[in-house]
């Protein structure tokens, strides 16, 4: 699973994913890419179930860029505890997705193969998403 080695400061507050996404918006290394039309929370397993799916498809030929990860720590409580006491421990991670952010990119592979493998990672993701091949960005 992804996860940050080290955190500096305390629990972290939410973070909004409304807007749209400043940097990492355009296909820099792939020539198919997933990109995001909506903002969420992703969570490192989601994350993690995506990689597997395209992965698998693709057969591991070619090249998988993965430009997302959860950097902010979610937490919860345990349950049936009171009221107060503080804020409860990390429970997983998630990654902070935008409007218009480049998530996976994929090179090496035909475009039957590499558009395949984006749909079926799409599927495991909580947003909707889009496949667009490089130059046809819009």
């Amino acid at each position: 699973m992804l996860m940050p080695k080290r955190t500096k400061f305390r629990r972290p507050h939410r973070v909004s994913y409304e807007g749209l996404a400043k940097g990492r918006n355009e296909i820099l290394n792939g020539e198919y890419a997933l990109i995001a039309q909506e903002g969420a929370w992703v969570t490192n397993r989601q994350i993690e179930a995506a990689r597997i799916a395209m992965t698998r498809h693709m057969k591991r030929l070619g090249k998988v860029w993965i430009n997302i990860f959860p950097h902010l720590a979610k937490t919860k409580k345990p349950l049936e505890v009171r009221m107060g006491s503080g804020k409860g421990a990390p429970d997983h991670w998630v990654a902070v997705v935008k409007e218009g952010k480049v998530m996976f990119e994929i090179n090496g592979v035909s475009e039957e193969i590499a558009k395949e493998a984006l749909r079926l990672a799409s599927h495991k993701l909580p947003i909707k998403t889009k496949i667009v091949k490089r130059g046809e960005q819009a």
